[in-house]
């Protein structure tokens, strides 16, 4: 049985660092169990440590994908990125069509258990998601955290947000959508989240979960409103936010941004010890408010 970190507060500031340089491919594994080991925690070895924390997803999982008020599916769509592109998308069983529309965008490792239960999330909450999976044209999510984050190094980046461009198109040319559309994005997807602000001019709203600031000479073309979630401690992406803010504020585009006390990057990812429940619930309540209010429909939301 592998030791779990209960608590991120078990584990010291420094081996966080390490842990968010070495999930984003700043330093390899070796490096990170060599720099964790000075860190006893819980009495882990670095290697134990990496272990316990990564993540655990039938545990997390809250739709079943067997639910019975939602229905998903795999499809493929023509992308102008890499030519094809595969997602997983869900809707509510009903109603059937006049749906707000919501595409997902993945952290930095493919489309996961735990991205496909953000999408299942939302099609209870009444919404048709989208879930495209980066990784497709290398042969899709792996099924394995570390090889999809080394498959993720070998994408062209400007295919790829081709692809995200691709699948927005798709999900509003939905004939069971009503036409709004909002995205959603985690980590690297949060960074997409906000380029794909500045490329889209009939996106309504955009929420990224701690993601990189877009070119900023960009900003004035969003058109979306924006809420954007960050963690406390997490100095890579927090760096970008004082200059993207100056852009936006210039620009005028409408936002609300918000940093939730104690976090790490990665907090709303229930699967990982970086998770934090009440901050995680309190982002996603935000999110889903600001989607039910720019992508309005039909749907009475009920199913909690």
């Amino acid at each position: 049985m592998t030791q779990r970190i209960e608590s991120v507060k078990d584990v010291p500031a420094s081996v966080w660092r390490l842990f968010d340089e070495y999930v984003h491919g700043l330093i390899t594994r070796r490096e990170f169990v060599d720099g964790a080991s000075k860190f006893v925690v819980g009495g882990l070895s670095g290697a134990a440590l990496l272990e316990a924390l990564q993540p655990r997803f039938a545990e997390a999982a809250q739709v079943p994908a067997s639910d019975a008020h939602i229905s998903a599916e795999f499809v493929e769509f023509p992308s102008a990125g890499y030519g094809k592109a595969r997602a997983y998308r869900v809707k509510p069983k009903h109603p059937t069509t006049g749906l707000p529309l919501v595409l997902v965008v993945h952290e930095n490792r493919g489309l996961n258990p735990h991205i496909e239960d953000i999408a299942r999330r939302l099609a209870l909450d009444g919404f048709i998601a989208l879930a495209p999976d980066a990784l497709f044209p290398l042969g899709g999510y792996p099924g394995d955290e570390d090889k999809a984050r080394e498959l993720f190094t070998h994408l062209d980046q400007t295919k790829t947000r081709a692809d995200f461009v691709s699948a927005a198109r798709a999900l509003l040319n939905s004939p069971d959508g009503n036409g709004q559309l909002g995205v959603v994005g985690f980590c690297w997807g949060g960074g997409i989240t906000n380029s794909l602000a500045t490329t889209l001019p009939e996106l309504r709203a955009a929420v990224p979960f701690y993601g990189m600031a877009p070119e900023l000479s960009q900003v004035p073309k969003i058109k979306a409103k924006l809420l954007l979630h960050f963690a406390e401690n997490d100095e890579r992406i927090n760096a970008s936010w004082p200059p993207y803010q100056a852009a936006l504020d210039q620009a005028k585009v409408s936002y609300e941004a918000f940093t939730y006390a104690g976090t790490q990057h990665g907090f709303n990812n229930d699967t990982t010890p970086r998770y934090d429940k009440a901050a995680a619930k309190l982002a996603w309540e935000r999110t889903l408010a600001l989607f039910h209010k720019e992508l309005p429909s039909p749907v009475t939301h009920g199913h909690h």
